[in-house]
């Protein structure tokens, strides 16, 4: 696991600057720093070491005759069987990495190489005999890959704050990327607050071909494909199958040199991993972050989940450690949490800060239960609200007014100030929402059945909110050298796992289906809020590995109870930044508007947590990154 970085100028590269550049990710590769300079082209990197602890794997790595420069951040979890397959062919190796793997796989394959790769990465080859340089990101977006293309410089890196040490890139705001964050409290597109400077989508590969022309070619070699497909015809035969492919996942995600330790919530999804885990490694380390709950609302009072997980943590035997986070502890961090995610995403996630600082004390690995939900439809109450529908056009509008999570279009003229909106306006935030729907294959036959809407549901937010808690997750625990990985997003389960019929997903598709849209009160409160329902095939594999009472269990999130602490003890810190002095984002919002949203949440009239931590995090992302 590492931090990457690369130039490719018009004039030969300055040592100076390449340093600079790469030392500002110091933080994800604390164990060693290089660069390789040649021309025009120059590479850094930083290293956090795992697999082959030895100078051997050290970056930019070059091949042997010296042609193909690499810098990588990742971790393949085949690596070793891509390594015998590779020795086949008549190749040796010199090191015992997967670093090394991918660069001769590279050379073997060309770019379907990617193809083969069970893991997370990130990664950057320039050839120098075709002076071609190759980028590409693992399916999922585990690992992040930003860029800056203009008049022929070519800036990349893991981090954005890296490209913006480079003095030909000048940081302003892009108004189109702050629409869809005030919109969908993230960024669908391959936008990002600075203008100019992009993600490379999950799933795909750039390519820029110094000889014939600057602009880079950008392919997509994966996309997710939810179907109903009968494999089997009893559900106990897709939890078997579940099992299996769980189990080979974690255990192959166990591959280290490094001590493995495990996050464990309340929840089945991290409560199962460690169970595997646990087996491998009987001192395994497991980390929790708790809340105090002496004075919040009733809804917030389930949100402190220590007691499960110091359960689980009995249960199998690890060796555990809690932090536990109070009202003020949000005010503490803000500053470091937005210069370390800089890419603004999703909602609050400061306890994922400390959580990810407590493990990074005590190893350099740590297991997460990311992407159960997503991958296994755990979150019923969002799919429900968009499964009876005139035509896919009528879903598409449906759910696009659900994920305005933020601010919805009619209120943007009241948000925005005057100068800005016109900018807003010409960019639609419902057409971004439209372009993630493209990319689903839908039937022919022009027949959508329920499930299909719940299997588009499934697509759309594994491309976007699943990716902008990946994002979060990797700057938070990079922040602290900590290397996270994601057992749930192994291609052999993903794979599969999208291809299980949505009834052995949810229990009581068609009994909303059938209910009366005009029932009053009903369906939002029976299916609207959490539920017991949701990845039911998953839950029953779960059981055998922890208590019916984890598995059976309603969903619980992993978030504070800001929604009472901005009403008290954070109201100060709130008025503070937004009431008594003219806070920097005036210069794109309008003061009155910003001020009546938030005298709502203070009155109790309307939960705006979530835009509150956006505004919050904005004005704190302004005053770092925008001159």
């Amino acid at each position: 696991m590492c931090g990457i970085v690369g130039i490719l100028d018009r004039k030969p590269v300055a040592m100076p600057l390449l340093k600079k550049m790469t030392h500002t990710i110091r933080h994800r590769g604390p164990d060693a720093e290089n660069w390789w300079i040649k021309g025009p082209v120059g590479f850094g990197h930083t290293r956090l070491s795992i697999i082959d602890l030895s100078e051997r794997a050290s970056q930019p790595m070059q091949s042997e005759d010296g042609n193909f420069i690499l810098v990588y951040n990742g971790e393949i979890y085949n690596f070793q069987n891509l390594r015998l397959e590779l020795q086949r062919h008549g190749y040796s190796f010199f090191s015992d990495s997967d670093t090394e793997v991918v660069l001769k796989a590279f050379q073997h394959w060309g770019a379907g190489c990617i193809e083969k790769f069970n893991g997370m990465f990130a990664f950057a080859i320039w050839d120098q005999h075709k002076q071609k340089l190759f980028m590409a990101r693992d399916r999922y977006g585990v690992k992040p890959l930003y860029y800056y293309n203009r008049g022929g410089l070519l800036v990349f890196a893991s981090e954005i704050k890296a490209i913006i040490q480079h003095p030909e890139v000048n940081p302003r705001v892009d108004i189109r990327a702050l629409n869809e964050y005030f919109s969908f409290q993230n960024v669908f597109s391959d936008l990002t607050l600075f203008e100019h400077i992009h993600i490379l989508q999950p799933g795909h590969y750039a390519i820029l071909d110094r000889r014939d022309k600057p602009a880079l070619d950008i392919h997509q070699y994966w996309d997710f494909r939810y179907r109903d497909v009968e494999h089997f015809s009893q559900e106990k035969i897709y939890v078997n199958e579940v099992r299996r492919l769980f189990e080979e996942a974690t255990t192959r995600q166990l591959v280290s040199d490094v001590e493995i330790g495990s996050f464990l919530s309340g929840g089945m999804d991290s409560g199962a991993i460690t169970s595997i885990a646990a087996r491998n490694f009987p001192d395994l380390k497991t980390f929790t972050c708790g809340f105090d709950l002496s004075d919040v609302s009733m809804q917030e009072s389930s949100f402190d989940e220590r007691r499960k997980a110091e359960f689980l943590s009995n249960l199998v035997k690890t060796e555990h450690y809690e932090v536990v986070l109070k009202a003020g502890d949000m005010e503490r961090v803000m500053d470091d949490l937005v210069w370390h995610i800089e890419d603004l995403r999703v909602g609050q996630c400061y306890p994922n800060y400390y959580v990810s600082r407590l493990a990074g004390k005590f190893v350099k690995v740590a297991l997460s239960g990311a992407g159960g939900d997503e991958i296994f439809a755990g979150y019923p109450w969002r799919y429900y609200r968009a499964v009876t529908n005139d035509n896919f056009d009528d879903y598409a509008d449906k759910y696009y007014r659900y994920w305005q999570r933020l601010i919805p279009d009619s209120y943007k003229p009241r948000f925005f100030q005057p100068d800005v909106f016109p900018e807003v306006w010409n960019y639609q935030t419902r057409d971004v929402f439209r372009d993630v729907l493209g990319g689903i294959m839908r039937d022919d036959s022009g027949k959508i059945t329920p499930e299909d809407y719940v299997n588009y549901s499934l697509y759309f937010e594994s491309k976007t909110f699943l990716h902008g808690l990946l994002m979060v997750d990797d700057k938070l625990s990079m922040a602290h050298g900590l290397e996270t990985r994601v057992p749930f997003l192994d291609n052999e389960l993903v794979d599969f796992a999208m291809t299980i019929p949505i009834k052995y997903k949810l229990m009581n598709l068609r009994e909303v289906v059938r209910q009366d849209e005009n029932e009053p009160g009903r369906k939002a409160e029976k299916y609207f809020q959490k539920t017991r329902d949701g990845k039911i095939v998953l839950r029953n594999m779960l059981s055998q590995y922890i208590p019916g009472e984890f598995t059976g269990g309603i969903k619980q999130g992993f978030s504070a109870p800001d929604a009472t602490w901005f009403r008290r003890e954070s109201r100060k810190y709130i008025e503070d930044m937004f009431f008594r002095r003219k806070a920097r984002i005036y210069d794109y919002l309008r003061p009155a508007t910003v001020r009546e949203l938030i005298e709502e949440h203070f009155n109790d009239t309307k939960n705006r947590r979530l835009l509150i931590w956006s505004l919050i995090s904005f004005e704190t992302w302004l005053k770092h990154f925008i001159p």
